[in-house]
Parts: C-alpha cells; sequence; structure tokens
C-alpha cells in the first residue's frame, strides 16, 4: 500500500523515526555512563538534550504517522484508536498505584509534634 506521505515514492515516517529512537537510546547510555561512575555532570546535561531532541523528533515524525493512519482502510483508524484508548487506560491506571499505593512525587505533611500532657496524681 502506498502512502500518500513520501517523498520520491519512499515513505517519510519511517525514515524520520530513526532520529527520536536513537536520541533516546543515547539519553541512556549518558544516564548509565552517569549512574555507573562518569563523574561528569556533563553526562546528565547530555542525556536531557537527546530526550528533549527525541520528543521534537517524535512529533515531527507523527504528522507523517497520521497521514499514513489516515489512509488506512476505514476499519483499521478504528481499531488503532480502540487499542490506544487500551493502552491509555492501562497507563492511567498504573499511574494511579504509583501516587496512591506507592506514593511517587507526593509529599506527606510532617507530623504535629506531640505535646504530653500533664499527670494530675491524686
Amino acid at each position: 500500500m502506498r502512502t500518500p506521505a513520501n517523498i520520491a515514492k519512499h515513505p517519510i515516517h519511517p525514515m524520520l523515526v530513526a532520529i527520536p529512537i536513537g536520541l533516546w537510546v543515547f539519553s541512556l547510555v549518558c544516564d548509565l555512563v552517569l549512574a555507573f561512575g562518569g563523574t561528569s555532570e556533563n553526562w546528565a546535561i547530555v542525556a536531557r538534550y537527546t530526550m528533549v531532541g527525541g520528543i521534537v523528533g517524535a512529533l515531527i515524525a507523527a504528522v507523517p504517522g497520521f497521514v499514513d493512519m489516515l489512509s488506512l482502510p476505514a476499519n483499521t483508524p478504528v481499531w488503532l484508536s480502540v487499542i490506544a484508548v487500551l493502552l491509555l487506560l492501562v497507563s492511567g491506571w498504573l499511574g494511579g498505584k504509583m501516587v496512591y499505593v506507592h506514593g511517587v512525587a507526593v509529599e506527606t505533611p510532617p507530623e504535629p509534634a506531640r505535646v504530653s500532657k500533664p499527670h494530675l496524681g491524686a
């Protein structure tokens, strides 16, 4: 099946997805180097920039990917939407479990200081 988003009969989306994939893999490599003994904070800076670059690259690759999706036969986009919503439900459930069960990113207020009551002896 031909895609309407192409350059010289070559689909654009597969060409562009290699950019964010490569940047995200390199971001992980930088994080691992820093975690396993890298002494320079430059690893963290490079990891952050490659993560942001991967997000920008993914957004750019999403445009021709969306065009490709719209050119699929009528039932396929419906099933892709159903799968996407199911994945959204699973990720929401996992996020809720992280917050409400494991307390990720939740600051608990400090307990008030206990004041001892004077003992009135008889």
